[in-house]
């Protein structure tokens, strides 16, 4: 019988375990160390946070742009995002991540970026940041003058989430709901929900040593019209069980 969610606070101390578990999925997942994460952070200026950069821009009446992109390989993604930064003029920046590691094929992902490195060109449909680990994806934050935010489409972001706030990301996309109806067929909800509430409650721990991340709920659901009831009731729901972790 599978276990009874609810909205209430996950209790940090008792995710101990499921952390580990968690970490464990892949290699580069022994690369986070949440204090020295922290500090990064905390050394980041505010030109670099998603969330400070949008409230700026509200409290100045300006519209922000911010195209999609992302290919698999660090040094091919880094300049593609620098090109998009310096010649388009992106206010904000994304870093999309490929389909495997969406549905957490880290070994298919793994081989992909490979491939992908060997042909000269990205073979996977996104960047595959779990594999790329921690200290990579700081390389690509460090790179930038603006901000920049994970945009993907996981039922199961547990991983990607520890790996890329611990290499300064500081904005996460999706929710139980968005990021499962459009991208899995098999997967539960109350699994979905319940592992995005992992991810808001570390969202929620960061929030707690001082350090902003920007949560942004996925709105179009699909590629295909949706009726504004449906989308921004899922938009709700997802930004009530975030607000709770």
């Amino acid at each position: 019988m599978a276990e009874q969610i609810s909205h209430n606070k996950l209790e940090w101390k008792k995710l101990k375990e499921e952390r580990e578990a968690v970490l464990a999925g892949w290699p580069t997942g022994q690369e986070v160390n949440l204090e020295e994460a922290f500090k990064f952070h905390h050394k980041l200026p505010d030109k670099l946070n998603f969330g400070l950069q949008l409230t700026l821009a509200k409290k100045q009446g300006r519209t922000l742009a911010q195209p999609r992109a992302g290919v698999a390989e660090l040094n091919s993604h880094t300049e593609l995002l620098l090109f998009l930064q310096n010649e388009g003029g992106a206010d904000l920046l994304p870093t999309t991540i490929d389909s495997y590691t969406r549905q957490n094929r880290y070994e298919e992902a793994e081989k992909g970026l490979a491939e992908s490195v060997l042909e000269g060109r990205s073979l996977l449909n996104g960047f595959p940041a779990v594999n790329h680990g921690v200290g990579n994806c700081r390389r690509l934050v460090e790179t930038l003058s603006v901000p920049v935010q994970v945009r993907h489409g996981t039922p199961d972001a547990r991983l990607l989430a520890e790996i890329t706030l611990a290499a300064g990301f500081t904005a996460y996309e999706g929710g139980g709901l968005s990021y499962n109806i459009p991208y899995a067929k098999r997967v539960p909800l109350e699994q979905s929900i319940r592992d995005w509430q992992y991810v808001d409650r570390l969202v929620g721990f960061y929030q707690e040593q001082g350090i902003a991340i920007n949560r942004e709920p996925f709105g179009p659901l699909t590629g295909t019209l949706v009726s504004p009831c449906i989308s921004h009731s899922v938009a709700v729901i997802e930004a009530i069980l975030a607000a709770k972790q």
